[in-house]
């Protein structure tokens, strides 16, 4: 099992920064990739950015160029952090951090809680 915490998120005005954080616990050394997704109210969720095990990144178009993923790897814990910069108002919305990891020979998935996040003037 994997567990997730995620920290961070607020409201901030357009071309201000915010940093997520999400801590994973538990059997760390089966996480495949690490990720962040966001969900606005009445549209479904959507990737916006990803890491892997061995640190290659994905990232949304919408996001590119603004946000970084990074994770930094402790004896018991995988911290990812997700740093969004020049962050617009369609940026609004509810970001979950994943896990998709092993369990044996069948991939799961581990969810945070979910942060709030607001652009707003």
């Amino acid at each position: 099992q994997v567990q997730l915490v995620q920290s961070g998120g607020g409201l901030v005005q357009p071309g201000e920064s915010l940093r997520l954080s999400c801590e994973a616990s538990g059997s760390i050394l089966s996480i495949v990739v690490m990720g962040w997704y966001r969900q606005a109210p009445g549209k479904q969720r959507e990737l916006v950015a990803t890491i892997t095990r061995g640190g290659s990144t994905n990232f949304a178009s919408s996001v590119k160029g603004r946000f970084t993923i990074s994770r930094d790897n402790a004896k018991n814990t995988v911290t990812v952090y997700l740093q969004m910069n020049r962050l617009k108002p369609e940026d609004t919305a509810v970001y979950y951090c994943n896990a998709r990891w092993m369990a044996g020979t069948t991939a799961e998935n581990s969810w945070g809680q979910g942060t709030q996040v607001t652009v707003s003037s």
